[in-house]
Parts: C-alpha cells; sequence; structure tokens
C-alpha cells in the first residue's frame, strides 16, 4: 500500500526531514504553519500549505481539532506527528486513525501502555528486558509498607510521576525521614503537571550513563534493532550531543539487549520507529521508558547503519512489511550529533532573531540538518534548536575530529549560539575518553 498525501503536524528541521523523506517515496505533502512559521522552508516545499492558527503552540501545533480539519480539507491519507508537540499523545493518535487517516506511528493503546511508566515497566518485565529495581506498580498509601520497600530497593531512591516525562515529577529521596514527604509533594506535582497522581518507586542510580535502542517493528510480526546511541550528555535532562554507538558496549551487551527490544516490540504489536531507554551503571543496563516516535538524534544511527528511519517509519505505517531484516543490518564507523541551538553559551537564555549570515560545513561524513537559512528569523515561541551538525567517520576519534573541524567551519551569525560549548566540550578530557555520566555536562558548568 501507498499513502498519496501526508499532513507534516510539526515544524522546523523535522518537518523538512520527514517532507525529503516523503519526496524520496513520492507522496505529495501538506505542511501545517502558525502564523509565526510562514517562512518556515518545508513550507515553501511543500505540495500544499495551511496556516492553523496563532504562535502559541497550544493554539496551532497542539490544536487537535484544527489539524484534523486541515486534513480533511487538504485530503490528506495521513498524519506525521514528528517529535515534540503531539507525538506522543494518544488521544491525537485514536482520533487521527477514527478520523480515517493513517498515524505515522504506533496504535494509540501501545502509546497509551507505554506512555504509562508503571504498564511500561511490566510490559518490558514479561519480554525479558532488564528494569531498574523498584515497586511493582504505583505506590499505595500505607506508609509502613513504603519504607519497607525502600528499605529493601536500597536508599538512595528516586519517586517519579506514573505519567511523567522530561525530567519533571522526580524526587530524589536519601534518608527514611524524607521519604512520606517525598511521596505526598511527587503525588501532587503529578496530579497538577501530568493530571495523573499515580507515583512509583525506584533505585536512584547515581553515576548512570544514557544509552538508548533503536528498533523498528512493523507490527506484523517483525522488527529490527540498529544499535544503541549514548546521550549521556545532557543539561536539565535535555540532550546536547549524542554518539553511536556507544563507546565500551561491546558487541555482545548490543546483541543481547537489542534481541530483547526487539522481542518487546513484537509482543507488544509496536508499529514505526520506537526508542529503548536505559540507564547503564557497573557494567548493567536498566530500563527507564520507551518513547513512541522518531528521535531527534535518530540521524547518527541512519550514519552507522545506512538505514533511512523516516522513510523505512512512513512505509510501515503505510501497511508495508519491514524492508530489512536483522542480517541486512552492518555497524559501520562512528557517528556524532551536536544540537546547535539558538542561545546564549552562557546562561542558556533562548535567543531569536535574523540570521544575518550562515555557512554550513560540507565534505566527507558531513550532515547537516536544519530548517533554517540566512536571512530566516528564528522565532522566540518554540524550542531553540536551529540545527544538527551529524558527522561520520571510521572511528569515534576521527569522528571528534571531523566534528571539531566541521563546527570551526559553521558559521552562524545575527543570533547567539552553542558552538563554542560543543568545542569546549569535544576537547575535553573527559569526553575525548568516553563513557561520561549523565551528571557530568551539568557539573563542568557550575566549575565555570
Amino acid at each position: 500500500m501507498k499513502l498519496e498525501k501526508v499532513l507534516i503536524a510539526n515544524r522546523g528541521e523535522i518537518a523538512l526531514r520527514i517532507l525529503r523523506a516523503c519526496r524520496q517515496l513520492g507522496i505529495k505533502t501538506v505542511a501545517v504553519h502558525s502564523t509565526a512559521d510562514k517562512d518556515l522552508m518545508h513550507v515553501k516545499l511543500a505540495d500544499e500549505t495551511m496556516c492553523i492558527g496563532p504562535a502559541a503552540a497550544k493554539d496551532s501545533y497542539l490544536n487537535i481539532p484544527t489539524i484534523i480539519a486541515a486534513a480533511e480539507a487538504t485530503g490528506a491519507s495521513a498524519i506525521h506527528p514528528g517529535y515534540g508537540f503531539l507525538s506522543e499523545n494518544a488521544d491525537f493518535a485514536e482520533m487521527v486513525e477514527r478520523s480515517g487517516f493513517t498515524f505515522i506511528g504506533p496504535k494509540a493503546d501501545t502509546i497509551r501502555l507505554m506512555g504509562d511508566k508503571v504498564s511500561a515497566k511490566k510490559a518490558m518485565q514479561k519480554a525479558g528486558v532488564p528494569c531498574v529495581p523498584g515497586s511493582a506498580g504505583a505506590l499505595g498509601d500505607d506508609e509502613k509498607e513504603n519504607r519497607q520497600l525502600a528499605a529493601q530497593i536500597g536508599y538512595p531512591i528516586i519517586i517519579k510521576a506514573a505519567g511523567g516525562g522530561g525530567g519533571r515529577g522526580m524526587r530524589v529521596v536519601r534518608t527514611e525521614a524524607e521519604l512520606d514527604e517525598s511521596i505526598a509533594l511527587t503525588r501532587r506535582e503529578a496530579d497538577m503537571f501530568f493530571n495523573n497522581p499515580a507515583v512509583y518507586m525506584e533505585k536512584f542510580l547515581e553515576n548512570p550513563r544514557h544509552i538508548e535502542f533503536q528498533i523498528l517493528s512493523d507490527g506484523q510480526g517483525h522488527a529490527v534493532y540498529l544499535g544503541e546511541r549514548d546521550c549521556s550528555m545532557q543539561r536539565r535532562n535535555q540532550k546536547v550531543l549524542e554518539e553511536a554507538p556507544a563507546p565500551f558496549i561491546t558487541a555482545e551487551q548490543r546483541k543481547k539487549l537489542g534481541e530483547s527490544c526487539a522481542k518487546a516490540c513484537i509482543d507488544i504489536g509496536y508499529r514505526g520507529a520506537g526508542t529503548f531507554e536505559f540507564l547503564f551503571e557497573n557494567g548493567k543496563f536498566y530500563f527507564i521508558e520507551m518513547n513512541t516516535r522518531v528521535q531527534v538524534e535518530h540521524p547518527i544511527t541512519e550514519m552507522i547503519t545506512g538505514v533511512d528511519i523516516v522513510r523505512e517509519m512512513i512505509s510501515i505505517c503505510a501497511g508495508n512489511p519491514l524492508s530489512i531484516k536483522q542480517s541486512d543490518i552492518k555497524f559501520k564507523g562512528h557517528a556524532i550529533e551536536c544540537r546547535i541551538n539558538a542561545e546564549d553559551p552562557k546562561n542558556f537564555l533562548p535567543s531569536p532573531g535574523e540570521i544575518k549570515m550562515l555557512h554550513v560545513p560540507g565534505g566527507p561524513g558531513v550532515r547537516w540538518d536544519s530548517h533554517v537559512y540566512q536571512g530566516y528569523k528564528v522565532p522566540p515561541y518554540y524550542d531553540s534548536l536551529v540545527g544538527k551538525l551529524i558527522v561520520h567517520d571510521d572511528t569515534r576519534e576521527l569522528a571528534r575530529l571531523r566534528m571539531l573541524e566541521s563546527l570551526d567551519e559553521l558559521v552562524l551569525e545575527g543570533i547567539k549560539s552553542n558552538i563554542s560549548l560543543h568545542k569546549d566540550l569535544l576537547n575535553d578530557p573527559v569526553e575525548i575518553k568516553g563513557g561520561a555520566s549523565i551528571h557530568y555536562l551539568e557539573q563542568k558548568l557550575s566549575e565555570q
């Protein structure tokens, strides 16, 4: 089956990435945009465009009825949510399919299952995926029971909102004296932020790395793993720099965990591209959550495997089986991605404004995924990402050097950017060695 026309329910670089994949598949595109985004590159290139509301995301990119009305008005056959916005909103996925369109992503019930951290953990344990030691489900009101459980897991522990994400709704508890109050506070926060007061308890890992596995699954009994990425360089739970493969992960570890994740996808009838996120400490992996969408950092996996993840995802959701088998996937070389943000590198405040000068690097193994161009005005309303600089080379060290050369070549004038932060990071002895923990970047920044 082939989709005739895809509505891209997103903006920025991912909208352009989806448009390119659609073009390669011979699919027509519809770009929906807010009033602030009429000059976006994918809006200029799409077959059809439609303004769906004012600049505020809640009135445009998060406005479900308007997006579905736009799909109806343009005769689209499918909707691709990209990442962020409505991409992991099960109600949206359900409404899209109920309105007669194909949702380019998993089924709504799968998004619900994996979006609730408690049910996701149960599904993963059933499939044999290693999980962080913790409560079997949501915590009850019996304080004595909760204290016994915490003692059994061993302090420090972390209390997390079942419906949480993005670093919100979590609290680290180091002693029994803090436990009852921490549970009550996290419950209130969870109810306020996520409309779901359920919380659960897990062992708190002091210095883990963030390692995630990329999976493609067709919902027809086939799934493949495309290896792992190390996304440990983070600030306030936001990834800054990513690489693939992850340093010091063995081929045996990759195969074992990759197969478990692929099996889990088959077990839950997963459809599309998905990412299993793990914390890795002392040689052990612990599942934390699954992202049921395409990730910002998908290009580094594409660079080391040669698989077009976005194109494969669209094809799967059109009802086609996976075009690749596990035996087709060969891991080659090393890739690094730097997220280039329009922000002040000193205080990380957003830096909207007009791009007066832009020169992007090139040469073998260099990729620039971006929606910006010279004269483009970066709006103040959305995420500050202006581009992703991706490099690939035979070894990690060669990729690091290639990235440094590419960052030197990248000219972005008129707005402030974090290019200098990336140069500093790539020259850091801890980053050169590899395997830094998720806390390293924040510790480094706090010392400056």
